[in-house]
């Protein structure tokens, strides 16, 4: 008979290209993930690996197989996400988020998941946008709120609220009481996220649809020393004006004010839909409930 246990083996090690690989993320022995894939190849006659060959290739008849076994691990899922009950739940759910999220309104989120998934392990992980989303691919994250720059037609998408992005400098640089243009900003230093940051990208390509670059560059991908180089008086930089807000109020930046105005960046929870179902849906309407009612993500 063929098991839940067995499918897995074989799901996981097609994921991730290796018994190796696959036993440790099972937490297993390699010999046992073996054994459970030679209890599929008796119950078929059939090769489900090409041995042949150093990588983990699925036969023909396997790759079948797989697209079955895909199906019915993400119904069984969805089972026991929808009938059992979810404070008996256990588990780890990896979610990864950026920076601007983690200083904001991920602890309401950690314990708005506790409240409703007691037993459930979370694993926070903060990286910029481009290496969540590639662990996200890898099936390295459950869950990942980035930049909707990053969305994909692979996983399932809740849509959140927009982050209100300003220019900002520090008082001693420009003259903020005037109206400044982009192409006047464009001869000043960019202190600027680089394009493996979501807001990064996304500023990139407006910046290029509006026929304006910086000369000057500065590239940094964390956010604090982005807003710390912006105090020092290095160059401008697009920050988020709700969470800058108390730096303002107390002068160690100033708000230019620019036309065009900058565009604001789109955020969205993307989940892996084979897995974690009814639960991923579950923390993406969370988060989106979160954004809805959040001051940093709404105010302008």
């Amino acid at each position: 008979m063929v098991t839940f246990k067995q499918l897995e083996a074989l799901y996981w090690i097609s994921q991730l290209g290796s018994f190796e690989s696959a036993a440790a993320k099972l937490n297993m022995s390699q010999s046992a993930i073996s054994k459970r894939i030679a209890e599929l190849e008796e119950t078929f006659s059939v090769d489900m690996f090409d041995r042949s060959r150093r990588s983990a290739r699925l036969t023909p008849r396997g790759a079948l197989l797989l697209e079955h076994a895909t199906d019915l691990l993400s119904r069984r899922d969805q089972m026991l996400s929808e009938v059992s009950d979810k404070a008996a739940l256990v588990g780890r759910f990896r979610i990864g988020v950026t920076e601007l999220t983690a200083m904001t309104w991920l602890p309401s989120l950690v314990e708005a998941v506790s409240a409703v998934y007691p037993r459930l392990q979370l694993e926070p992980l903060v990286e910029v946008g481009a290496d969540l989303f590639r662990k996200l691919e890898q099936d390295h994250l459950d869950l990942v709120v980035l930049p909707d720059v990053f969305n994909d037609v692979r996983f399932s998408q809740v849509g959140l609220q927009g982050v209100h992005n300003v220019w900002m400098c520090s008082p001693r640089l420009l003259d903020t009481e005037r109206l400044w243009t982009l192409d006047e900003l464009s001869d000043h230093k960019l202190l600027s996220q680089g394009i493996s940051s979501g807001a990064g990208l996304l500023y990139q390509r407006w910046f290029a649809n509006q026929g304006i670059h910086f000369s000057k560059t500065v590239t940094v991908n964390n956010l604090l020393a982005q807003v710390g180089l912006a105090i020092s008086g290095l160059g401008v930089a697009y920050l988020p004006r709700g969470c800058i807000g108390h730096l303002l109020e107390r002068g160690d930046l100033r708000e230019i004010r620019c036309e065009p105005a900058l565009p604001d960046t789109k955020y969205i929870a993307l989940y892996r839909a084979d897995r974690w179902v009814g639960v991923s849906t579950d923390i993406a309407a969370m988060a989106q409930k979160l954004c809805d009612f959040s001051r940093l993500l709404i105010a302008h």
